[in-house]
């Protein structure tokens, strides 16, 4: 690492955005993980919305592809379609 003032503060910066990245993408896992153990079809669907909005967030910030966000939402969605009443 060279050692100027701005490449460290690029450097904490990076790890800062790392930290931020990896603690809404675990989160973001953990709800999906969390609506697939749902087995009510209103209950998953009350849901949805929002782990969507969380995969939609994700995205945004490019913490992951915006094709993995439309096939993670379709996935979930197709799930809770497929659940009986």
């Amino acid at each position: 690492m060279a050692n100027h003032s701005a490449t460290k503060k690029d450097v904490r910066q990076s790890r800062k955005r790392n930290e931020r990245n990896r603690y809404y993408g675990k989160t973001t896992r953990n709800a999906i993980r969390d609506i697939k153990a749902i087995d009510e079809k209103k209950a998953a669907g009350d849901k949805l919305p929002e782990v969507a909005a969380m995969i939609d967030k994700l995205a945004k910030r490019g913490t992951i592809h915006k094709n993995k966000a439309a096939n993670l939402k379709s996935k979930l969605a197709k799930r809770i379609n497929a659940l009986a009443k």
